[in-house]
């Protein structure tokens, strides 16, 4: 009989049995976290629906957000465009081409003014997928909200702020990462005492899945990731049960269903041993992993792309029975261009049906104690504690970044499974298997060129109407240079009218630029 393994070459039995399951479970809401993290799950509310979206302008992705909104969504999740998360004006040289393109321009706090028009921000919570320039896009958060009336420490929300995956996996970075790191922990030390209710790092595996890991890998370098980012927020004079609470986790729901849902189980369980046993924390809210998920981008085909409402379905199945906390699935229509209106809707409709007809909020870990299940989730476990082991003996996940570890290990996983579709000892429907000679016409979103050409109009009329920016500036380089919180003159510098790129540029100034050598 041919054997049969998960994406991370885990060995599967045709048949399990109790002899084959030790699971440590515990309750749902309870150490250490298996059945999930809190004990009603979705029996108390369902997990929170946040499709992620922006495009071009402030102005059109705010009409956008408003769609989902009266549509049944029930939290903001925003993309930006390349130059925004790279530190760059949309007038810079280097940003030709790309504003407004994957994301929304956001230039000054105008933008961010006009992107949360008449949205209820009291009322949702909000996740911005930035990293570089996490802090700037935050504080402009905050300042939109306070000229609203609305309490800096009412506010509800996640940044990314992922640095460390950025030099992995997606490569948005700016400078090197010492400095990257020192950016994260100011965040967090500003957030505990200015917006304690946000969560400061959204801890990111999922960009290391599309970059085409094992879930085993992504498992393993995500709480790698994490580990460094608890660990730089002792350095800086942080009590691990003040910024562990705040964390979360970003998951990719992939294709094999049980793997995806063992690796979601068995993250919530590593995590909880690593914070209480190694870390010292004795909250047990620090021992919790909150995470979001979204459906993977990488698995959906341009051929026949309705085949990917499918995949997307069964993806979103897998992450909640995997017990997330919030999740985006992707339209249909991606892997050709942006999502239409259209596309985005059925993809956050597929959500609604889930929470609404199938049952699977009717109770509490529905899975556990299926000896397939249990089994797999100790597996993947096993798996990612030699990985993370070998992080550790690199010096964690900086130094591994700095030897190239992790890039090499997802070049390797991606190149075997390149391979194995290559010789057909992997099938994806209507790519090698299934194939269909009829092409299937689907509306695309169209860019329109015009968008660069008035985003930079009004950058200029912005820099025009303020000045006096320049001095505001020089605070930022002035903190940079010494130990003291970058984010306070930041705060300053951003109302005075400072722009997204002209504060960046002043930190390359301090902090440099990297250049990856491996």
């Amino acid at each position: 009989m041919t054997s049969r393994k998960t994406t991370s070459e885990i060995a599967i039995s045709e048949v399990y049995g109790p002899l084959r399951l030790d699971p440590d479970l515990g309750d749902p809401g309870a150490f250490p976290y298996t059945r999930g993290p809190y004990a009603s799950m979705y029996r108390g509310r369902p997990w929170t629906m946040r499709q992620y979206a922006g495009y071009g302008t402030a102005a059109a992705t705010n009409e956008r957000f408003k769609a989902l909104l009266a549509a049944g969504q029930t939290g903001l999740s925003v993309a930006f465009d390349l130059p925004t998360q790279m530190g760059l004006d949309s007038d810079d040289p280097m940003a030709g081409g790309e504003v407004g393109k994957v994301g929304v321009a956001i230039d000054s706090l105008g933008d961010m003014r006009a992107l949360l028009a008449d949205l209820p921000l009291a009322e949702i919570s909000t996740s911005m997928t930035i990293n570089s320039t996490a802090p700037l896009l935050l504080l402009m958060y905050q300042i939109v909200a306070e000229e609203r009336g609305i309490a800096a420490d009412s506010l509800t929300g996640t940044v990314q702020n992922d640095i460390l995956k950025e030099y992995i996996a997606r490569g948005t970075y700016i400078y090197p990462p010492r400095p990257s790191m020192r950016l994260i922990t100011d965040l967090f030390v500003y957030c505990a005492k200015e917006i304690p209710k946000w969560n400061t790092i959204s801890i990111s595996g999922y960009h290391i899945r599309e970059a085409g890991s094992t879930a085993t890998q992504e498992l393993a370098y995500t709480i790698a990731n994490g580990l460094a980012y608890v660990e730089a927020a002792q350095a800086a004079g942080l009590n691990v049960d003040d910024v562990a609470p705040r964390l979360s986790f970003f998951w990719n729901a992939h294709n094999d269903f049980f793997e995806e849902i063992a690796k979601f189980r068995a993250a919530r369980r590593m995590w909880a041993y690593l914070m209480r046993d190694r870390m010292g924390a004795t909250n047990p809210l620090s021992h919790r992993m909150r995470f979001h998920t979204q459906t993977a981008g990488s698995t959906l085909t341009a051929q026949q792309p309705e085949n990917n409402i499918v995949r997307t379905s069964y993806q979103a199945l897998a992450a909640v029975l995997g017990g997330t906390q919030s999740l985006h699935t992707n339209a249909f229509d991606e892997a050709l261009g942006l999502p239409t209106e259209a596309s985005a809707t059925i993809a956050l409709r597929t959500q609604q049906i889930l929470a609404l007809e199938s049952g699977v909020t009717a109770t509490v870990d529905p899975l556990a104690g299926s000896y397939f299940l249990e089994s797999l989730t100790n597996e993947i476990e096993a798996s990612a504690q030699i990985i993370l082991a070998e992080i550790e003996a690199l010096g964690g996940a900086v130094g591994a970044i700095e030897v190239g570890y992790q890039a090499s290990g997802i070049e390797d996983a991606a190149y075997a499974h390149a391979r194995a579709l290559e010789l057909n000892e992997t099938s994806i429907v209507g790519v090698n298997a299934h194939v269909s000679d009829s092409a299937t016409e689907v509306p695309v979103s169209v860019s329109d060129s015009s968008l660069e050409e008035l985003q930079v109009q009004r950058l200029q009329a912005w820099r025009s109407q303020h000045p006096d920016a320049t001095e505001s500036v020089d605070s930022v380089v002035a903190a940079a240079a010494t130990e003291s919180n970058i984010l306070y003159p930041m705060k300053v510098a951003l109302i005075a009218g400072a722009t997204v790129g002209e504060i960046s540029n002043a930190l390359r100034s301090v902090f440099g630029v990297y250049r990856p050598t491996h």
